[in-house]
């Protein structure tokens, strides 16, 4: 599993320096700051907050479909990055193991 300037975190997710993210995050809606509470990914405020207001004009504005939306983006990002963080076989070698007799 590769690591990302010492931290665990392995995505495919474009990193790049910003400054002052706590102040990016900050500024974010706060439905956005909600969701993001919950997010699986490290979303940078930036590609978060441009995901959300093109989804706010397509949704137009109806904030369950735009979390609808962002979780269906997350999980798409989560599918491409699984076979490498943990194999191909993931998640059907989890699910064998799990009904395997104890």
């Amino acid at each position: 599993m590769s690591t990302v300037r010492g931290r665990n975190l392995a995505t495919s997710l474009k990193r790049r320096n910003r400054p002052r993210p706590m102040e990016r995050y900050d500024r974010l809606p706060p439905e956005l700051r909600g969701w993001l509470a919950g997010a699986a990914l490290p979303w940078s405020p930036h590609s978060a907050l441009k995901l959300w207001r093109r989804l706010k004009r397509e949704c137009q504005g109806d904030m369950a479909a735009i979390r609808r939306r962002m979780d269906l983006a997350e999980a798409r990002m989560l599918a491409r990055d699984a076979p490498k963080i943990w194999g191909h076989a993931y998640p059907t070698e989890l699910i064998a193991a799990d009904t395997r007799p104890a």
